[in-house]
């Protein structure tokens, strides 16, 4: 009797966990411009060791997504994230980098019901009609438009080689400055000037939350505050690094992603 109660009660435990785990939302990860899904590697990690599914996307453009700068547009960006949703079986958690703010944030106008929440991390959280480009432009205390490189001949975009490390790391250890510079890629340039479209009627129901990073250089701290002040977001969560959390602070990063997903 006492075994059958120790298997009844085992059995009851693992469907509570199973259950548990199922209702997990999935969760996307969209990189920035000049990245790839790579990015996301310790993240990725630390989500599905806590019983997460976890769905990361190279956006056209990259040596594992290729397509020529011709070809690449916003348009091809929100589609590929819009399949990676399709991926999922439920309404997913999705994370958008940097640029990436305004691509899952044309994914959220094409797919709202796809979304459970949308989680712009250090992002670009965009009103109607905004890009990169205008966005930036509005952000003078950003660090990085000197150091913007420009080739139309080739429609690419890139940053000066030796300004990346203070760019993309500052306040990482000497091991990832060094390495960093390297892994910086060239992003085609129409998707950086594309306006996105976004409306009240899908975007603006979507549920956002916003990780700020306290000591970034690429989209500074009063300029990613200025943007959830004109579109406000359901929580917000704050770093205290740089650019690129996924590589100096991961863990924290992936906390707080778990939070946002709750």
């Amino acid at each position: 009797m006492k075994t059958i109660v120790a298997a009844l009660a085992t059995s009851a435990f693992a469907l509570g966990a199973n259950a548990m785990a199922a209702e997990k939302p999935p969760i996307v990860l969209v990189h920035g411009a000049f990245e790839n899904g790579q990015v996301w590697g310790h993240v990725t990690a630390k989500l599905q060791k806590d019983g997460y599914q976890v769905i990361t996307v190279d956006l056209p453009g990259r040596p594992s997504n290729p397509m020529t700068p011709d070809k690449v547009s916003l348009d091809a960006y929100r589609d590929t994230v819009v399949q990676a949703l399709d991926q999922a079986k439920q309404p997913a958690v999705v994370v958008g980098h940097s640029f990436g703010g305004i691509v899952v944030s044309a994914a959220a106008e094409q797919a709202p019901q796809k979304i459970k929440t949308l989680v712009y991390l250090a992002a670009y959280l965009p009103q109607d009609g905004d890009s990169l480009v205008s966005l930036a432009q509005r952000d003078p205390d950003a660090k990085i438009g000197p150091h913007l490189q420009i080739q139309k001949d080739k429609g690419i975009a890139s940053i000066e080689y030796s300004a990346r490390a203070d760019l993309f790391a500052n306040g990482g250890p000497e091991g990832l400055r060094k390495a960093i510079p390297d892994l910086i890629l060239d992003e085609p340039l129409a998707p950086l000037a594309t306006p996105v479209k976004v409306t009240a009627a899908n975007f603006g129901k979507v549920d956002k939350v916003y990780i700020h990073t306290a000591t970034d250089q690429v989209i500074s701290p009063a300029f990613q505050a200025k943007m959830v002040a004109a579109t406000p977001v359901r929580v917000e969560y704050t770093l205290q690094t740089g650019h690129t959390p996924f590589l100096t602070d991961p863990d924290g990063l992936a906390d707080a992603i778990e939070k946002a997903a709750q």
